[in-house]
Parts: C-alpha cells; sequence; structure tokens
C-alpha cells in the first residue's frame, strides 16, 4: 500500500491519500455500530489514515465524541497522527430538524470552544464553515477563524461546499487550506469552475461522496429498505426511476471492475484519486470491511484505456437526480 502523502493545498499538512469521512457513524444513514465505529477509526489510524473528517452537527455533538473516545483508546504514536477537520454553523433542533445556518463571528467562535470541548484537543486542525450563511460575508466568517489561527486553538481555514466567487473572497482574506465538496464519477459540476479556481490559488480538495453515499459502491441494491432517517431515503438519487437509472450505471461500471479483478467501490475511488495530487478523498467506511475494502483502492492503477470506459460507462452528467434534495440544493453557494 502506498506511504506517499498529498499536500492540502499549499498552505497545509500533507496527509495519507484517503481520509476518513465519519458522519456516517452518527447516524445520518440509520442506526451505526458504535464498537464497530471505534474500530473502524482506529484501524484507519492504523493503517496510515491521518485525515478524520466530522462536524459539530453530526449527530448533535455525538461525532466529536465518538472521535475523542478513539483517540483516547488509541496508542499514543497513532493518536498523535490524526488530524481532524471539523465543519461547523448548521442548527439542529432537539428533533434532529436543520433550522439554518449560523456562520456569525461570535457564532464560529462559540462552535469552536464546544468542538475543541466534545473532542478533547487543544487545537483543531482545519475548521471550515458547512455552507455559506447567506446573512454574513466570508470575509467576516474566514476573519474570525483567522483570529482563532492566531490564537492557537485552529491549524487552518478551510471552506465546504462555495463557490468560485466565494473562495476567491475568501482566500483574500487569509489562507485557505482546502475545499471540501462532492465530487465522485457522478458529481462532477466542481470540473466546470470550481476546480481551476482551486488550482489558480493553491488550495487543496477534499472530496466527500466519492461514492455517492454508497450509490455507486457496488453494494446498494434496489430492494434496500432505508431507516426514516435516513438521508438516501429522501435524497433524489435513490428515488424511484432515478435509482433505477443510476444503478444501471453501476452495473456497467462493474463490468470494467471485474475486468480488471477489482471492487466497483475501489474503481470509482480510484477514479477520484487520480483527477490530482491535489485531491484527497474522504471515504465514509462505517465498519473494517468498509474501510479495507477503500484502502485497496491506492493499489489500482488506471491507464488511459481504463479511463476511457469508465467515462463511457458512466459519462458526466450521467446521473438522474440532483444530489440534495431541491431546498438544500437552494443553499448550496456551489451550485449557484
Amino acid at each position: 500500500m502506498t506511504t506517499d502523502t498529498r499536500p492540502l493545498g499549499t498552505t497545509g499538512p500533507h496527509v495519507f491519500p484517503l481520509g476518513l469521512g465519519c458522519m456516517g457513524m452518527s447516524g445520518m444513514y440509520g442506526d451505526a455500530d458504535r464498537p464497530e465505529s471505534l474500530a473502524t477509526i482506529h484501524a484507519a489510524l492504523e493503517a496510515g489514515v491521518t485525515l478524520l473528517d466530522t462536524g459539530d452537527f453530526y449527530g448533535m455533538g455525538h461525532n466529536e465524541l465518538l472521535i475523542r473516545e478513539a483517540l483516547r483508546t488509541a496508542p499514543p504514536a497513532r493518536r498523535e497522527q490524526a488530524l481532524i477537520s471539523v465543519k461547523f454553523g448548521a442548527l439542529r433542533g432537539p428533533d434532529g430538524s436543520w433550522l439554518g445556518y449560523d456562520a456569525r463571528p461570535a457564532a464560529v467562535k462559540n462552535f469552536a470552544a464546544h468542538s475543541l470541548q466534545r473532542l478533547g484537543v487543544d487545537h483543531i486542525d482545519v475548521l471550515r464553515p458547512s455552507r455559506l450563511d447567506p446573512q454574513v460575508p466570508i470575509e467576516e466568517t474566514v476573519g474570525a477563524i483567522a483570529e482563532l489561527v492566531e490564537q492557537g486553538y485552529v491549524r487552518h481555514i478551510g471552506l465546504s461546499e462555495v463557490g468560485a466567487d466565494t473562495i476567491r473572497r475568501a482566500a483574500a482574506t487569509a489562507p485557505i487550506t482546502d475545499l471540501q465538496i462532492e465530487y465522485s464519477l457522478i458529481s462532477r459540476g466542481v470540473e466546470e469552475e470550481i476546480l481551476p479556481t482551486v488550482r489558480e490559488l493553491g488550495i487543496g480538495i477534499t472530496a466527500y461522496g466519492v461514492l455517492s453515499r454508497g450509490l455507486i459502491s457496488g453494494h446498494f441494491s434496489a430492494d434496500r429498505q432505508l431507516a426514516a432517517a435516513d438521508f438516501r431515503s429522501f435524497s433524489p438519487r435513490f428515488q424511484g426511476d432515478n435509482l433505477t437509472h443510476n444503478l444501471a450505471l453501476v452495473e456497467a461500471l462493474r463490468k470494467i471492475a471485474e475486468q480488471k479483478g477489482v471492487s466497483v467501490a475501489q474503481i470509482a475511488i480510484a477514479w477520484v484519486l487520480g483527477r490530482g495530487a491535489d485531491i484527497v478523498p474522504l471515504v465514509g467506511a462505517r465498519s473494517r470491511e468498509r474501510l479495507a475494502e477503500a484502502l485497496g483502492a491506492l493499489d489500482v492503477t488506471l491507464d488511459a484505456a481504463d479511463l476511457r470506459a469508465v467515462e463511457e460507462a458512466v459519462p458526466a452528467d450521467a446521473a438522474a437526480g440532483d444530489r440534495y434534495p431541491a431546498p438544500q440544493m437552494a443553499q448550496l453557494d456551489s451550485e449557484r
């Protein structure tokens, strides 16, 4: 397995080529197995993974507390290698409802204080607003994080799901390490304007949704029953004819994967890895089995013929359905 690292932009740290996205360990895709979640984080660290990604609103703090426990019970050397990326700003009610965003400077510092306490750390490696707050100029939000950097509470500033104009304004305010955004074979909008912009500015990409929440993992079936609280139960790409169409794309991809002797998930992750050394895919593995499969993508090489076959099987814009329900799509600065 590769021992190479990838930079988080020109100002950030070098990290293992895959990061671990921990959101799914806190109920976003239905119930999660806590002991297995902890074991998966430990296995990721043991494999050399350095970047752990979370959000303070994942399970209303549950995810940060889970990471705290995982780090507390990990061997010291593994604990010290971990870099934690935290998203903030999403507001939620006691029933789990979504209530908007708050990225005012005072809120930024308040969210950071709570995250530091829940995580049990003295600094956050990358702190980023989860979405653009339409009521707050990005300069004010980034400026508040920059103050936390000066005070030693935060190491680096990140962004999430923002468009090119916002990225430029943020970068003019303070150094930006990376942009976190969805990027996969069936989510390629980033290639049009956002990816060229971050490359021009020396900003890295941490790509989430590389398996489109399991849709292109090769493990999702049309008859799978989803819990009501599972994001996929109301995601447009998992509904009706959209799902049928999208799973047909997966079957086309499966033929290519089988010819190479790898899994569908591995070829999908390898495709994202191959888009550039400035891109770090986040894999949302919730079990050691899925983690091991994802790590196997690091050993998959796609040559020019492979890439042609993959993109013929799953062309850009081939997916049916948006990546979020309409109300959430309307909140994405990256989609404007």
